[in-house]
């Protein structure tokens, strides 16, 4: 048995326990050594049987007997025993448990721990927890646990694999038996650090190992890059490029100059002028013959890339085609083709991929990530994302890339932003009107959800919100936007919103990527206590993309520090560090639409212990294979970014 055994190799556990344990998330001995207690119970509080008090919680330890049940005149069924020790007995009652006869022999050895109380007029230990055998007194963890899958058996499980650890576990073997079996309270908490410490260096030391493997790959056509050309290409640009764009070129440039494929996260502000950096990366793709890919995760995104890029390159001739489930093409010669999944497809037969884009590269799964690499021959890959990641989020997440940040947004006024309670609504309603008449500006509301919740009633949903506005708002023509729509009938609600059609577009998240409209100044976020401060930054980013001053309103009831953070912070990554430090990582993304991984330890706010995970992990690497259990757990991506 090692770490990467399947549970089912533990002695006693069959088909049916093991899907038990996989809806828990274990699968390996290793995942069910880290399924950690979430608290404890102290039994360490031994009372002799012939001494309780009615009131107390504690343990008892002795030998039973005389188990039977009881069927009372109203029909209650009760288990009776007695418990015994030197001090003298004690009953035992419990209720409608009728196995529990079958379960004790008389005179078993049995620590019980429950409350005592009257019964009968007498004291009696009432619904005892109970184990047979060795004494379990102390620090009893209690464990997540499934239906027909308990703290009991799982205690049992974990106990009989840790008597074996130190021939199986390269980690911290000290710091398992700590947590599972703790001496005391105060050490439970340095032997969690010591295990999420284990779980980040895991992290990196995986992610190490990647990079080194992709370092080690030869490419079959490398790049030669016409830095004349490129000079051109970025003098025909109808804007001057920022520092942090020239710095991330510059990079990209130095990747594409290697023999073995860039691997490269690109992460900015919206507007910070990412795609204009992955179109110069393109731009030397098609002076070497190759073809570049760029994948986006919706309709509304993919077009608005396409139209960028086919501007971008208008004046050098260079066709861009589109591919998502609504534009099909047939002719795939274009130099750079922008589409969603469906660029993915198998019937797309494409050989002469040198470049594969990825924007917002955590809306696609590792699966989809690994086939846009495949469309190619060792393809150079860039991701970018405009979702603000601090940076030791991104250390952790994408320790396998080399990271390039867009720290400015150029030729933005920043958006004047202010929380609105309820209080003010009307006032705000008012003054967005005479915005409206007196500038003719165009408004997104946006809400969390789209139908009613029943179980969160006060929340604004799209359509409800688009109903009332419609009548606050009746000089105004309304738009609703969601996700439920056809992408056929989102292309129509955003060409008349961008048409000037509508003065106010009704919408939930959906326009959080992707929508370019600059004569769009005012943004309305319903509920927005419910955003994390990386979502809220993104919403807003969705105003303020021309010279004129814009502004986004924040409407919340509670009061709330996060929130007034937005109104004087203006970086994206600040703001993810700010919620980070409030909220943890969890609720500024939402792991399962976000694919961060999923830790059973270590934390993303765990700022100290990151970057020293990564030191030691590049310390080791070079002796991993002098380490075969280290080694295994590695290659098997027990720890690895969804």
């Amino acid at each position: 048995m090692n770490l990467t055994s399947p549970v089912t190799s533990i002695t006693g556990v069959g088909t049916i326990m093991a899907k038990k344990l996989a809806k828990l998330d274990i699968y390996t001995v290793f995942d069910l050594l880290y399924h950690l207690p979430f608290r404890y119970q102290d039994r360490r509080l031994i009372s002799p049987a012939a001494a309780v008090q009615v009131g107390e919680t504690l343990t008892i330890i002795g030998r039973i007997s005389r188990v039977i049940n009881v069927f009372t005149k109203n029909g209650k069924r009760l288990q009776t025993a007695t418990v015994t020790d030197s001090s003298g007995t004690l009953p035992v009652i419990w209720f409608n448990q009728m196995y529990l006869s079958q379960v004790f022999s008389d005179g078993d050895q049995v620590t019980l721990y429950g409350k005592v109380d009257f019964f009968n007029r007498k004291p009696a230990l009432i619904s005892p927890e109970y184990e047979i055998g060795e004494s379990s007194a102390g620090l009893v963890p209690i464990y997540p646990e499934t239906a027909g899958l308990s703290s009991k058996w799982l205690r049992a499980k974990i106990q009989n694999v840790l008597t074996s650890l130190p021939d199986i576990s390269p980690l911290h073997s000290a710091a398992l038996h700590q947590v599972h079996l703790p001496y005391s309270p105060e050490l439970v908490e340095p032997a969690k650090k010591n295990l999420a410490f284990d779980e980040l260096f895991l992290l990196q030391l995986s992610a190490l190992k990647h990079k080194q493997e992709w370092q080690s790959t030869q490419l079959s056509h490398p790049f030669t890059v016409d830095q004349e050309k490129v000079l051109q290409f970025i003098a025909n640009l109808p804007f001057t490029l920022t520092s942090s764009q020239n710095q991330a070129i510059k990079e990209i440039l130095s990747d594409l100059s290697e023999t073995h494929p860039m691997n490269r996260l690109l992460e900015g502000d919206v507007g910070s002028g990412k795609t204009v950096v992955a179109a110069i990366a393109a731009y030397i793709a098609h002076l070497n013959g190759l073809q570049t890919l760029l994948l986006a995760p919706t309709q509304i995104l993919a077009s608005q890339h396409h139209q960028t890029l086919s501007s971008l390159f208008k004046p050098f001739g260079v066709d861009i085609g589109l591919v998502t489930s609504q534009f099909k093409i047939s002719n795939l010669k274009f130099k750079i083709l922008v589409g969603t999944h469906a660029l993915l497809s198998d019937k797309l037969q494409l050989d002469k991929v040198g470049l594969v884009v990825i924007d917002e590269q955590h809306r696609f799964g590792v699966a989809q990530r690994a086939l846009a690499a495949a469309k190619g021959d060792s393809p150079h890959i860039l991701t970018m994302t405009a979702t603000p990641i601090p940076r030791t989020v991104a250390l952790t997440l994408y320790g396998d890339l080399d990271l390039s940040i867009l720290d400015s947004v150029p030729g933005r006024i920043p958006v004047k932003t202010w929380v609105v309670p309820e209080s003010k609504r009307e006032a705000a309603y008012n003054w967005i009107k005479s915005q409206i008449s007196n500038l003719k500006s165009q408004i997104f509301v946006v809400c969390p959800f789209i139908e009613e919740s029943e179980s969160l009633t006060t929340v604004k949903a799209a359509k409800a919100e688009f109903t009332k506005l419609e009548k606050i708002f009746s000089d105004s023509k309304l738009g609703l936007l969601h996700g439920k729509l056809k992408p056929k009938d989102k292309e129509q609600v955003i060409a008349k919103f961008r048409a000037g059609e509508y003065g106010i577009l009704v919408a939930t998240p959906v326009v959080e990527v992707g929508l370019d409209i600059p004569t769009a100044t005012i943004m309305v976020i319903e509920g927005a206590e419910r955003f994390g401060l990386a979502q809220l930054h993104q919403l807003r980013g969705r105003v303020g993309r021309s010279n004129v001053q814009s502004y986004c309103l924040l409407f919340s009831d509670i009061p709330s520090p996060r929130l007034k953070a937005l109104e004087t912070h203006h970086s994206g990554a600040e703001l993810a560090e700010i919620d980070l430090k409030l909220r943890g990582a969890g609720d500024i993304y939402g792991t399962s639409q976000h694919g961060l991984t999923n830790f059973k330890i270590a934390k993303y706010e765990d700022f100290s212990l990151i970057p020293a995970a990564r030191a030691a992990a590049e310390k080791l690497l070079p002796d991993l294979d002098k380490l075969p259990l280290l080694k295994e757990l590695v290659e098997k991506d027990k720890i690895i970014p969804a």
